[in-house]
């Protein structure tokens, strides 16, 4: 692990279910921008937990465009699946703590409750089951942090989220969970991601709690929208940035980053744009905002 004493450690941590579009450029040139400007690692994950999402060759896909593209990272590349024993024995810890329970909840069982669990399977002690789902308990005292770009925010998880899903009923272990125990275990100091993500963050601030680790700094940039509202994303089959246009597509996301790259440098070589976004690059220049439109 590299040490956060040394220096700050960045990342991009992608899913491996198709090739990076655009939006996921935007992330992960954000932050790599951010790591190396100061002197810090930027590291990359794949976060291929879902395996029904995964598809083959993603993986090798999304590395050979962010080579494309001038983004180099340190060390190996680490892949989530291969953790699943530390994360299922971190669960168990906490169920035996009496933090965490099994939950037997149907989404059906939930509707009506508009995405806040209500906290039914909180005091039934049900045994460990393969179609069990693991809840960790929360409480009503506000999670506040600051974020970089978007500020201070604040939520009450109970009464705006109820206790959350750190395993799923399939099996699988839940977002929130491996990618706390992911940056924590890779020694990673500053997280800048996707704004879609800026709900999920008081989640996580609560599992640093209970791990007693110190947080992140965060930096949650605005989400690139179609004009139908929609965001970027792979599932809606996003068009794949291409390695032949890297210089276009990197003076593009400069662009959309709002760090007003000169008009000089739209003829610029890759190693060109990467070096003038090091010596420019200024997050408090991205708009403040969760959306912006493509």
């Amino acid at each position: 692990m590299l040490s956060p004493a040394d220096s700050s450690i960045g990342r991009f941590a992608p899913t491996p279910s198709g090739a990076l579009h655009f939006g996921s450029l935007l992330a992960a040139l954000a932050s790599f921008l951010d790591a190396r400007q100061r002197h810090g690692h930027w590291l990359v994950r794949m976060e291929d937990l879902d395996q029904p999402r995964n598809k083959p060759g993603a993986q090798d896909q999304i590395l050979q465009a962010l080579t494309a593209h001038g983004m180099h990272w340190d060390g190996p590349v680490q892949i989530q699946s291969q953790h699943q024993k530390s994360y299922q024995e971190q669960i168990s810890h906490w169920i035996d703590q009496g933090l965490a329970y099994y939950c037997d909840c149907s989404r059906k069982d939930l509707i009506a409750y508009k995405g806040v669990y209500p906290g039914t399977c909180r005091g039934r002690h049900l045994p460990p089951a393969a179609d069990h789902a693991v809840r960790v308990r929360v409480t009503d005292e506000p999670v506040v942090f600051t974020d970089r770009l978007q500020g201070k925010i604040s939520q009450r998880l109970e009464s705006e989220i109820g206790d959350f899903v750190v395993r799923r009923r399939d099996g699988i272990i839940a977002y929130q969970l491996a990618v706390v125990m992911d940056d924590i275990a890779q020694g990673v100091t500053d997280i800048v991601r996707g704004a879609d993500l800026l709900e999920s963050t008081p989640r996580q601030l609560w599992l640093y709690q209970l791990l007693q680790t110190p947080v992140p700094a965060y930096l949650h940039i605005p989400l690139m929208m179609t004009r139908r509202g929609q965001k970027l994303s792979k599932r809606l089959g996003s068009a794949p940035i291409h390695p032949q246009a890297a210089s276009s597509s990197l003076f593009a996301a400069l662009n959309v980053l709002n760090q007003q790259p000169p008009a000089t440098l739209q003829k610029a070589t890759v190693a060109e744009l990467i070096a003038w976004g090091l010596e420019h690059w200024q997050p408090m220049q991205l708009p403040p905002t969760r959306e912006i439109l493509q």
